[in-house]
């Protein structure tokens, strides 16, 4: 029985590394166009833009993982329905039940490594993401600042300087345009300049010194000049760098399970924010336990197969099967955040419908019974009563 197991296994696992590395491809993907903005546009190097892939990578696993897992059942199940292995099977005594553990084995070493990468990885793997790109974006707004060139990079400042010191990244002879307000645009001149950043709000900041502002209102009528020792900046730099600035304070998806918590009891019930780390909470837990949800679920389904094609209809089945449930997901995290729904009950409600539908579905199987409405007897009566009533309507 041992040399069944293995095969069981066998069959498995290399469909999942095939559809795990295509699919994680197909979303990865989605961010190419970024991260080639980055480098060619912005002159980010290439270690740089490999480590964003890294980073990346644990994010796409939490959910590549529970679909490839249940891709790979139905394709390994299938093929053996479809070459008619599961039929000798079991005339050779060999049940339902007795080839449900080495996929049940399987699937919970899917769940320890997408729980290891929702609890741990993708949190700390968004956090480095969002602090690398603020880094590039700091080093690349000193480096493309060059003496005598007039520098258009950020938003609404034009930017001069006459002497840059090649050491710390100094300016003397500074010219700014301000152009960020349209009522009192104003014109800045200093005579040091230097660029401060500051990790905590990720911001960089353009520090003048000694020098003077003039600005005119937009009626032309009333002119101001202003001298000052400093003068503060914030410089808006270019959008793809800038996306680590957008949100100072950590997202619900890059805090850990102890800071959720933390965030949970310091907020009240009635709140949004509460409700959203509630909802984040749970899914650190119901995202790796779809794989047992899969893993039950792909059973039935894969054994029912006999068509000769059974890789695009595993593959194609598992898409349809994992876009139905985050659809329901997503409905019931709306409802949980609108307020409709408590967010333990719409975290846990489409796993668990799914769940109840796979052990339903596996145990008619396993007992080789149909069920009723799958039948092609069932289907036979239902489409001539059709019939019967399309011809009662013409007569």
């Amino acid at each position: 029985m041992k040399i069944i197991d293995r095969y069981l296994i066998k069959e498995i696992l290399q469909p999942f590394g095939i559809v795990l590395f295509v699919m994680t491809f197909v979303l990865l993907m989605g961010k190419i166009l970024q991260l080639m903005d980055l480098m060619i546009n912005k002159g980010v190097g290439l270690i740089a833009i490999v480590q964003l892939i890294l980073f990346l990578l644990p994010s796409f696993f939490v959910f590549t993982i529970p679909i490839a897992l249940l891709i790979s059942i139905l394709i390994a199940l299938g093929r053996i329905s479809s070459d008619s292995e599961f039929t000798v099977l079991k005339a050779s005594g060999v049940s339902l039940y007795r080839l449900t553990p080495p996929i049940l084995l399987i699937a919970f070493a899917a769940l320890l490594l997408t729980a290891f990468s929702t609890f741990f990885l993708a949190p700390y793997s968004n956090m480095a993401t969002k602090t690398l790109l603020y880094s590039v974006a700091r080093s690349k707004a000193g480096i493309g600042i060059k003496e005598k060139v007039f520098i258009a990079d950020f938003k609404g400042i034009l930017l001069y300087a006459d002497t840059i010191s090649d050491r710390d990244f100094s300016m003397e002879g500074v010219l700014v345009s301000d152009q960020r307000t349209d009522e009192e645009p104003a014109t800045i001149i200093a005579k040091q300049a230097f660029l401060i950043s500051d990790p905590k709000s990720m911001d960089v900041t353009l520090r003048l010194e000694n020098g003077s502002t003039y600005s005119v209102s937009k009626d032309k009528k009333n002119f101001r000049k202003m001298d000052f020792q400093y003068y503060d900046i914030n410089l808006d730099v270019p959008s793809a760098l800038s996306e680590a600035r957008k949100e100072r304070s950590k997202s619900t998806k890059e805090m850990t399970p102890r800071e959720l918590i933390l965030n949970i009891k310091n907020s009240r019930q009635a709140d949004k924010n509460y409700r959203e780390y509630v909802l984040e909470l749970n899914k650190k837990f119901t995202i790796p336990f779809s794989c047992l949800m899969f893993g039950i679920l792909a059973i039935p389904l894969g054994i029912k197969s006999r068509h000769r094609s059974v890789k695009a209809r595993g593959f194609t089945l598992g898409l349809m099967t994992v876009l139905l449930y985050y659809l329901l997901q997503l409905g019931c995290d709306a409802l949980v955040t609108t307020g409709k729904l408590p967010p333990l009950l719409g975290s846990w409600m489409p796993t668990l419908l799914f769940c109840m539908t796979g052990l339903s579905l596996y145990l008619t199987a396993a007992a080789e019974r149909q069920i009723k409405w799958m039948s092609p007897s069932a289907l036979h009566k239902f489409l001539n009563r059709n019939k019967v009533r399309r011809s009662q309507k013409h007569s």
